[in-house]
């Protein structure tokens, strides 16, 4: 079993890096499915779910290159269009695919997600989007077959801002055909920076105010190259240590991101 052992009441300071965000990270990196070509990606952790999410890809086809805080993820070649039962259960935000593989191979198995501590989270509001979408779903066990030739756009309303649920929504609709409206969509700065990836990649996705995006669908994406936000939760981990045993500690490498509210 794994522990860590902490002598308290020593004092820190000096300066320190704010690493990129890994819920931002993750969908990003489903996203690169949607582009055939080369995407570079700056400020990405060295996290093992980013690692696990690298795997996915290459099972894909993709081809993944790591130098230094940087991805270059090429897409180019998409081989499969399932992900095996034991990388889906490595992480919670494996279901992130799902979106993207429908919208690029047109017909996607996988099994439900795992590697989440706090419970079962369902994905019913997943499910019932890409269904509006155009989707036909069939679920046999714990294995899920979505199957569209192409999704079409719809207004989906949300019963509660999901994170995961707007993300895989917006990832799909933006090859969709027509306009795609989220109601009550999640509004958290991981949100936003998957916009400012999506739209410099070509996606047209719009903040119509109080939790409502609108995408309209466009036919391709191009490649592109993005730099991820840095992570908030960790800043306020370092922030929260400096109040109480600092005398001064620099925090760099964090900004506010605001897109929609």
């Amino acid at each position: 079993m794994e522990k860590l052992i902490i002598t308290g009441n020593q004092p820190i300071g000096g300066e320190i890096d704010v690493h990129g965000s890994k819920n931002a990270v993750l969908p990003i990196l489903a996203a690169t499915l949607l582009i055939n070509g080369e995407t570079v990606l700056h400020n990405v952790p060295d996290l093992t779910d980013v690692t696990t999410s690298v795997q996915i890809l290459g099972y894909l086809g993709a081809s993944v290159k790591r130098e230094k805080d940087t991805l270059i993820v090429d897409t180019s070649t998409v081989l499969n269009s399932d992900i095996p039962e034991n990388m889906m259960r490595e992480m919670r935000s494996s279901i992130i695919f799902l979106g993207s593989l429908l919208a690029r191979c047109k017909e996607v198995m996988l099994c439900r997600p795992g590697g989440c501590d706090i419970g079962v989270r369902p994905i019913d509001l997943h499910i019932s989007a890409f269904e509006k979408m155009g989707a036909q779903i069939s679920e046999n066990g714990n294995c899920i077959h979505c199957k569209s030739s192409r999704l079409h756009g719809s207004k989906i309303v949300l019963s509660f801002p999901s994170v995961g649920a707007t993300e895989n929504i917006m990832i799909a609709a933006v090859l969709a055909k027509g306009k795609t409206t989220i109601i009550n969509a999640a509004r958290e700065p991981e949100i936003s920076d998957l916009v400012a990836f999506l739209n410099s990649c070509g996606a047209k996705i719009f903040c119509a105010g109080e939790g409502t995006v609108e995408i309209e669908g466009v036919d391709t994406l191009y490649p592109s190259s993005h730099s991820i936000i840095p992570d908030r939760i960790v800043a306020a981990t370092y922030m929260s240590a400096a109040s109480v045993l600092a005398k001064e500690l620099v925090i760099k490498k964090y900004v506010r991101h605001i897109w929609c509210r």
